[in-house]
């Protein structure tokens, strides 16, 4: 019984995320889950931490996020496809959640241009410390594609994990990147979202990743999630070659300190780790 109501999840996770310009109303939501419109807003919200209606707009204004920093694409555009009817609209949800109008937000230093080209403070602009990380083992959902839709593979594993009474069995929540964007097609990309697992059996739909411990580099992240390309450009670009240290022949991983269904994207924190030889 437990399955079919993630499967009914992962419908309707997945929905809202194809279609993000599309009719995402409840009712539409509890068509999709086979549900009535009354108890699948209980189920939905038990299971998400969240009611539709707030999934619905976070995963709009994420991907209308990553649209403003990575394309050049008018605000007009970015709005429609994710379901605004109009530009005011748009900029005042994205306002409320971001902390600052669209316009700003693609300006403010975000959408930096490549290492190269930059100027050489800018990979400078945050601390890294060095610490021991410990062996860790993970449960994960495997992501094949761009790096910034993973959000929909974490929105599952932290379904599955609440349905199955995971979470007193879980740590730190992880996301383990394998690829490099830029030399692998973004639809190639290798990626898991999951946790920290500290039980013995694997549980049935999730798989299995192991993190060796050791010496690591560690960058704490604070701000949203697109932003981190620059944190990645920082460590490697302007950390690492003045460190004297060597990357181990491993992943770079992030740990998420706090959780987006609650915490405001400005607030997010994210520790980058670099195993280290």
């Amino acid at each position: 019984m437990a399955t079919d109501y993630e499967d009914r999840i992962r419908r309707v996770l997945d929905y809202i995320h194809n279609n993000p310009a599309g009719d995402l109303s409840l009712d539409r939501l509890a068509d999709v889950a086979a549900m009535s419109r009354f108890h699948w807003h209980r189920v939905f919200r038990a299971l998400t931490g969240e009611t539709c209606g707030q999934s619905v707009r976070r995963i709009r204004l994420h991907r209308a996020a990553v649209a403003l920093v990575t394309s050049q694409t008018s605000i007009e555009d970015i709005a429609a496809t994710v379901g605004y009817p109009n530009r005011y609209s748009f900029s005042r949800a994205f306002t409320a959640a971001y902390g600052q109008a669209p316009g700003a937000f693609r300006t403010a230093g975000l959408n930096l241009p490549p290492a190269a080209l930059r100027d050489p403070k800018e990979l400078f602009m945050y601390d890294v410390t060095l610490r021991s990380e410990p062996a860790r083992h993970l449960i994960t959902t495997p992501h094949r594609g761009p790096y910034p839709e993973i959000g929909r593979a974490f929105e599952q594993f932290s379904a599955l994990a609440t349905a199955r009474n995971l979470w007193p069995d879980l740590g730190p929540v992880i996301g383990v990147y394998l690829d490099m964007p830029g030399a692998v097609p973004d639809a190639e990309l290798r990626s898991y979202a999951g946790a920290e697992y500290r039980a013995d059996t694997t549980p049935e739909g999730l798989e299995p990743f192991d993190l060796p411990g050791g010496k690591s580099a560690i960058l704490t992240f604070k701000g949203p999630y697109v932003g981190l390309s620059a944190a990645y450009d920082s460590l490697f670009g302007g950390w690492l070659p003045q460190s004297g240290e060597t990357p181990a022949d491993g992943p770079c991983y992030e740990i998420y300190l706090n959780d987006p269904r609650s915490t405001a994207p400005e607030d997010l924190l994210t520790e980058i780790v670099l195993p280290l030889k």
